[in-house]
């Protein structure tokens, strides 16, 4: 019998705000990246982390998550206050 999959759910408390535009955007900033660069490192497309910049998508899912342990390991401050 296959084991029942459970979705990822980060424990109380331990939540990171959304990525909005002014946070991927310093994120990437921070790392001194530019939007292509950024892309490479996260294995998408410069005209995402665009989309992402200019407010017309958000990040979401595992581009989240994975912004968010770029950003911790980068010991980027992406919580609380932009």
């Amino acid at each position: 019998m296959p084991e029942e999959r459970v979705p990822y759910r980060p424990r109380p408390g331990t939540e990171t705000p959304p990525w909005d535009a002014a946070r991927v955007r310093a994120l990437r900033r921070h790392l001194r990246l530019s939007q292509g660069g950024l892309a490479r490192e996260l294995g998408t497309r410069q005209q995402t982390i665009s989309e992402w910049e200019t407010g017309r998508y958000r990040p979401r899912g595992a581009s989240a998550r994975l912004l968010g342990i770029v950003a911790e390991r980068a010991g980027f401050e992406y919580g609380g206050a932009k």
